[in-house]
């Protein structure tokens, strides 16, 4: 436990509760700038742990990586905006990293150290007098402290910004969910079977738990039920917590692998065998089945859905925001509803749902043709616009579409 002050020496151990601001003589006070915003793991040991509980208001939830992630492990919190970063202060669980840096990234994609130490201790470490400006701030933990992975109850990033989820996070709690929006079952299911037509082919979205692939589009394998990935973590939160479950089963053997290649589009150490293995247990297990389904709504579905909802969007902005999300993650939504909302009022804010949602596609439709994988923009063009464009704010029931040349209906 310990509070570091750069250029000042070390200052007095911290014992109190994190202050919500903090202010030097003669400057602006520093705000939260962490709290309720997109973050990502290396690992995570179980749903119950999800990188999220390093930055929600949660005092009870942590993020964890468990034994099976004890080497180097990273949690990488999206600011939303470029922020000015001026502290950090960590709250370790019993698990803490000996060793560990804290480092900045524009893209999320190439890092450079802000702080690193080789002596944490454990429980509090609190650092004041950092200088740096990014939106992606990483915790990356190189050397453990204790037998097990590493545990985080808490990571918060001052600045004097302003917080960009402060808006959003008060939105969602205010706004009650919209009358027939996507948390009715019916509804959902609706969902389910648009965003199945374009990533499997198919209305029976259940027949992709079975999926695996390598679209060849930077991400590595492609599988299950929204496409998970072996490029971009979620894959790896999958089998972790199948793992977690279920110790013996077939793909348990390549979470090593899965961890080496995440964030690259390497096959390394899972090729032959790992499709053949991933189909097995889709068809075999309905543990693994309920561990898909369950990733995907606590990843994708769940926090586009409560997004759309604050932003006072019905059934079919709600299921614009999924299929984002489904494709480019939910920072990358985030950062798709940025660009929106800088020239646009959303419903919530007096704006005109057809308006927004219009320039919403728009916004998509630029984002995908930034990726040659996904430049035909089809999912958006002939599904999205279409119901738009016909009024059908609610998916009222029939519907028809076609994507990817195909065509599908679902019957009122």
């Amino acid at each position: 436990m310990r509070s570091v002050l750069l250029g000042g020496g070390i200052a007095a151990v911290l014992c109190v509760p994190l202050a919500v601001s903090v202010t030097a003589a003669g400057a602006t006070a520093d705000v939260v700038l962490s709290q309720g915003r997109p973050v990502q793991a290396s690992a995570t040991e179980s749903i119950a742990w999800p990188a999220s509980g390093a930055t929600d208001t949660d005092s009870a939830s942590r993020w964890s990586s468990g034994v099976a992630g004890a080497g180097t492990q990273w949690v990488d919190i999206d600011l939303g905006t470029a922020q000015e970063i001026r502290r950090v202060r960590l709250h370790w669980a019993t698990a803490y990293a000996k060793a560990y840096r804290i480092q900045l990234s524009d893209d999320g994609a190439t890092w450079r150290d802000l702080y690193r130490t080789s002596t944490g201790d454990g429980a509090f470490d609190d650092i004041r007098g950092l200088s740096g400006t990014a939106r992606h701030l990483r915790v990356l933990a190189t050397q453990r402290g204790t037998p097990e992975g590493y545990s985080l109850w808490d990571v918060r990033v001052y600045g004097p910004g302003r917080p960009a989820a402060a808006v959003e996070q008060a939105a969602t709690a205010a706004v009650p969910p919209v009358a027939g929006g996507l948390g009715t079952p019916a509804k959902k299911e609706i969902a389910l079977k648009l965003v199945s037509s374009a990533e499997n082919s198919t209305l029976d979205w259940r027949s992709g738990y079975g999926y695996i692939e390598d679209l060849r589009d930077g991400r590595g394998y492609t599988a299950g039920i929204v496409g998970f990935c072996s490029g971009t973590s979620d894959m790896l939160a999958v089998v972790t917590e199948y793992t977690r479950r279920k110790p013996d089963n077939v793909l348990a053997g390549y979470l090593p692998a899965l961890r080496a290649v995440d964030g690259t589009d390497s096959h390394e150490g899972l090729d032959p065998d790992f499709p053949d293995a991933w189909r097995a247990a889709a068809a075999a297990d309905p543990v693994f089945r309920k561990v898909q389904e369950e990733a995907r709504d606590r990843m994708y579905f769940s926090p586009a859905v409560r997004l759309a909802e604050a932003d006072g969007l019905r059934a079919l902005g709600q299921f614009a925001y999924y299929d984002a999300a489904v494709m480019h993650g939910i920072s990358g939504l985030r950062s798709i509803r940025e660009q929106v909302v800088a020239g646009r009022r959303t419903p919530v804010q007096g704006g005109d749902e057809i308006a927004y949602l219009s320039a919403f596609l728009d916004a998509r439709v630029a984002e995908m043709r930034t990726e040659a994988a996904h430049s035909d923009t089809s999912r958006v063009d002939t599904v999205q616009r279409v119901l738009l464009n016909a009024g059908n704010l609610d998916l009222a029931t029939p519907l028809s579409w076609s994507v990817y040349g195909d065509r599908y209906s679902v019957p009122g």
